[in-house]
């Protein structure tokens, strides 16, 4: 049987590496895709499927998108639930000698997409980490376009119910999870017939438990902003947060600056609402068609910037249950409602605001 070509050869060895992943392979102005990447492409971005040359008898199936115009292709392949490798050259294929030298530099998956027109402004984009602990729950939840982190764990009565819940208050669009977990076939087939996430599912050795190197790298802060000193005996939220810095690693290929404060928040601090109620009160998306007109954030959607947008649904979905901290949030609404003059300055301010969170992400990118 005949070899393949020498950029055959380095595409399949890319392709292996990663094999649940559409490779976008860089070749000149376009990238392009092979085989079964090809016909799939092909067949969910409705392009042309054509061949090429690999060195064996019958050509190799391919189609192509320009590369200047990648985000919007790679946007609706991420939205049918499909991941995608970025290959780019690494080399000016003027000087190369043999072929360009070539590797991925990102990882595009549901729950990390970082570009603007693939995302919601006024929506965070979630990805959560789940490690399962006989009965116990860890849980890391991260918004890469905004730096947010969070953690907290459930080891109390009823715990797959307010797993169920806190998927439901977060709604990730993609959830990372260790094998004890996805081999609970039950709980596993409840959490994707509830919500349109991606699951995927990673060796116990990512969710490590070394609290020492965390505490090293990120400043960890309680429900009310105080510093976590100490998490060595913690063996539900350590694991989790370890697995989903390790996955973020693994498809961002860079260091990311602006995750640098974990909070670790309990369950308890805020009302229980589990999916049903979440659905039938219509909080932040309608019941037919997913929408935001109708429901209760739409109503009081107000808001000026993309982060108080943001802000505002994560109050929501969050209702607080202690009385002080509620008296604070309703003493600050009632001091902007009676001064009329103060609130008409805030808000001729806000206009001029523009989304810092994510701004502060493109700006870490661009050190590298």
């Amino acid at each position: 049987m005949a070899e393949f070509s020498p950029m055959m050869k380095h595409y399949l060895e890319i392709k292996e590496e990663y094999k649940d992943c559409i490779i976008f392979y860089r070749l000149g102005d376009f990238y392009e895709m092979f085989f079964d990447d090809a016909k799939t492409a092909s067949r969910e971005l409705e392009i042309t499927l054509t061949g090429r040359d690999c060195g064996q008898e019958e050509r190799a199936p391919m189609c192509g998108v320009p590369f200047h115009a990648a985000e919007s292709y790679i946007a609706r392949l991420i939205e049918k639930g499909y991941k995608v490798a970025i290959c780019e050259q690494l080399e000016d294929p003027k000087s190369a000698k043999g072929i360009v030298k070539r590797d991925v530099i990102r990882v595009v998956t549901p729950g990390t997409v970082i570009e603007s027109n693939m995302l919601d402004e006024k929506k965070n984009n979630y990805i959560m980490s789940v490690y399962k602990k006989g009965i116990y729950f860890g849980i890391a939840i991260c918004d890469v376009t905004t730096g947010t982190f969070l953690s907290t764990k459930i080891e109390t009565n009823n715990n797959f119910a307010l797993l169920l819940d806190e998927l439901s208050k977060y709604d990730p669009a993609e959830i990372i999870v260790n094998k004890m977990l996805f081999n609970c076939s039950q709980e596993i087939d409840e959490v994707k017939l509830r919500f349109n996430t991606y699951v995927n599912c990673f060796d116990e050795e990512i969710f490590k438990s070394d609290a020492e190197g965390l505490l090293q790298t990120y400043s960890f802060i309680d429900d009310n902003e105080k510093e976590i000193l100490n998490i060595d005996n913690d063996d539900l939220q350590v694991p989790a947060i370890n697995g989903l810095i390790e996955y973020l690693n693994q498809t961002q290929k860079i260091k990311l600056e602006h995750i640098n404060m974990i909070k670790m928040y309990s369950v308890q601090k805020y009302m229980s609402l589990n999916f049903t109620a979440r659905r039938n009160l219509e909080l932040t998306e309608k019941m037919n068609d997913k929408g935001k007109k109708g429901t209760l954030l739409w109503v009081l959607d107000k808001t000026y910037t993309s982060m108080g947008g943001r802000l505002l649904r994560k109050w929501i979905n969050e209702p607080l249950i202690d009385v002080v901290e509620i008296n604070k949030r309703l003493n600050a609404v009632e001091e902007l409602k009676d001064n009329l003059i103060f609130r008409g300055d805030i808000i001729d301010s806000l206009r001029r605001i523009y989304d810092i969170e994510r701004l502060v992400r493109k700006n870490s990118l661009w050190k590298y």
